[in-house]
């Protein structure tokens, strides 16, 4: 029996996934699960992990939980071995009140990945709650004014950089996933390094692990790994 669909009332769902190559990994196989997700209207985001942390990954967007965890159970029956994952769900930012509905668009629906930008990074943060350092006991203006000043930062790697920002408060570890497209890797180093003296992320972000890769069609991420059909 099929699970009926879950799906958000606004928004899609997005499952980031990393994996290692095992002795069983099926090239073909790995393909046709990814091919078989965009079959069922999934995005997917295929990209070579660099370090030690995964060999490759895939970012899963969609309307639907249920086919989101059917592609994730198939790329792991193709021999995958999944080491660390992420689930959120893509958001408007309560600080984004009276923004024109379509510049909103592209954060709830957004179309991935974008066009010459094969730089890949992903990492999920938290706001912290620790003593004065508490984003939770500052005002709704107090927050807009210091998110405002935090966006400004990043518009200016518009063109060299796109971020999606999701939320997972509830459904994963940490309350947002970020994802970052650049078209070099020293501008996602820029870009994340010029973000981080604003007050918004210097005294009240908290960050997990940061994941790197060069994003790629499915067969060439394999191939790039040394798996090949």
């Amino acid at each position: 029996m099929t699970l009926e669909p879950l799906v958000p009332q606004e928004g899609w769902g997005v499952l980031h996934l990393f994996y290692k190559l095992s002795s069983r990994c099926d090239a073909e196989a790995v393909a046709c699960a990814a091919k078989a997700a965009e079959e069922v209207d999934l995005q997917v985001v295929s990209f070579a992990v660099l370090g030690h942390k995964a060999d490759l990954g895939f970012m899963l967007l969609g309307p639907d939980l249920v086919a989101l965890k059917q592609a994730q159970s198939a790329l792991s029956m193709a021999g995958l071995e999944l080491l660390n994952s992420y689930l959120s769900l893509t958001e408007v930012s309560e600080y984004a009140h009276g923004t024109p509905a379509q510049r909103l668009a592209p954060r709830l629906y957004p179309k991935l990945p974008p066009a010459g930008k094969r730089a890949f990074c992903f990492y999920p943060m938290s706001k912290r709650r620790d003593g004065d350092d508490n984003w939770y006991r500052l005002d709704y203006e107090s927050r807009l004014a210091l998110m405002r000043e935090h966006g400004a930062s990043g518009r200016r790697f518009a063109g060299r950089v796109l971020q999606l920002v999701t939320g997972s408060t509830g459904l994963d570890d940490f309350e947002w996933g970020v994802t970052l497209f650049a078209t070099t890797p020293d501008d996602l180093k820029q870009c994340v390094h010029s973000m981080r003296f604003d007050e918004a992320s210097a005294r009240y972000a908290d960050f997990g692990p940061f994941y790197s890769g060069i994003v790629a069609p499915v067969a060439d991420v394999l191939s790039t790994c040394g798996l090949r059909s």
